[in-house]
């Protein structure tokens, strides 16, 4: 069914064509339409417009107040420290880099948590102040959150565990660690990689999130132990007194008396051969000190040992001082091939041809045939 067009209206005063001049008039009426819609808006707007400074203003406070409560937190944590640092014990047990490296990082991960929490939840609130619907914003979200969660999952892995690895303070600067994966002193901790300082000299940059296991070298104390080997026939005793002198003189002495936080020790007979017998000899040391004690303890125990006449041995046993020469070392072993009559003889002689059989002459078969 066709419905016609409704009849055209002809302009007239109330509605001017379009590029008609505007009269007086209906200026004064649309002015008066505007006013009327603002003064129906405008409380609205007026407390939108309040609820958003109001957002903004506690948000923005909350935030300046909680980072201000974390850096005095962390600002008194190093005033601790360095008040620790100036006492022996302090000395021995704290290192002030290391607690404020600690503290800073812990302060920087919780500053930003909480300015990501507050602000994040003023912006939400802004944007609800605004009518606008957040369901699809927030599935948009999560969805890049997930799809940004896949593909940086080794750097938040690498994050989580720097974090985690600081709060539970597993190791600091100056520590001396193995990582599995590299071994060094720690020169510096982040959050999401480990600087360690090798043996040699190199700087190893390991992502904390490949450090499966720890080994922390520098943490409580550490114990030297030094291994002599000796001839089996030394008589005990006399070893006994000359490492507990040395003990005795290597204790009094600067710098070993602080290094060393307990008696040298032997500990007994850790093996006994027929040619050697190898004693232990222990202590207990400050952290990451007990290589240059074992060598120091080394070096005090083979002059004291030379002084007593003393022997250590090691390495390829050594012959017997009195056993006579073997007249046979020099001689060959006997080989089954000198006699004739032995099975390896005969079974090395070559094999000798059998005597040839004369054969029939073929002349006369064929004159008989």
């Amino acid at each position: 069914m066709l419905r016609s067009a409704p009849p055209s209206v002809p302009p007239t005063e109330s509605t001017p064509s379009p590029g008609a001049p505007v009269s007086l008039d209906e200026a004064a009426r649309q002015a008066g339409e505007a006013a009327g819609w603002v003064e129906q808006n405008w409380a609205t707007w007026v407390n939108t417009g309040l609820r958003i400074l109001l957002i903004i203003a506690i948000a923005v406070t909350l935030r300046f107040l909680i980072r201000r409560t974390l850096t005095k937190l962390i600002d008194r944590m190093n005033r601790s420290a360095q008040a620790v640092e100036g006492t022996a014990l302090g000395g021995l047990l704290v290192n002030a880099e290391r607690r404020r490296q600690r503290s800073e990082a812990i302060g920087s991960v919780l500053r930003s948590v909480a300015s990501f929490l507050i602000m994040g939840t003023a912006v939400l609130m802004v944007l609800a102040a605004f009518e606008i619907n957040l369901a699809p914003l927030l599935a948009s979200a999560g969805v890049a959150g997930v799809a940004i969660g896949f593909g940086a999952r080794n750097l938040v892995t690498d994050f989580l565990s720097g974090v985690f690895m600081i709060l539970e303070d597993q190791y600091g600067v100056g520590d001396s660690i193995d990582a599995g994966v590299a071994s060094g002193e720690v020169i510096e901790v982040g959050l999401r990689v480990t600087k360690l300082r090798g043996v040699d000299g190199e700087i190893w940059y390991v992502r904390n999130g490949e450090i499966k296991r720890i080994g922390n070298l520098s943490q409580g104390w550490a114990t030297a132990a030094v291994d002599v080997t000796v001839r089996p026939t030394e008589d005990l005793d006399a070893l006994r007194k000359v490492i507990e002198g040395v003990a005795e003189e290597m204790a009094a002495e600067e710098p070993w008396n602080e290094r060393l936080w307990g008696p040298i020790e032997v500990l007994g007979l850790t093996e006994v051969l027929i040619d050697s017998m190898t004693l232990r000899v222990a202590a207990k040391t400050m952290p990451g000190k007990a290589l240059g004690v074992e060598r120091e303890l080394r070096w005090r125990l083979k002059r004291a040992f030379d002084a007593a006449g003393i022997r250590i041995v090691g390495g390829i046993p050594l012959p017997a001082e009195d056993a006579p020469a073997d007249p046979t070392a020099g001689m060959a072993a006997p080989s089954a091939f000198a006699s004739p009559t032995t099975p390896q003889s005969l079974a090395a002689t070559p094999l000798q041809h059998p005597p040839s059989i004369p054969q029939p002459s073929t002349g006369s078969n064929l004159s008989k045939g």
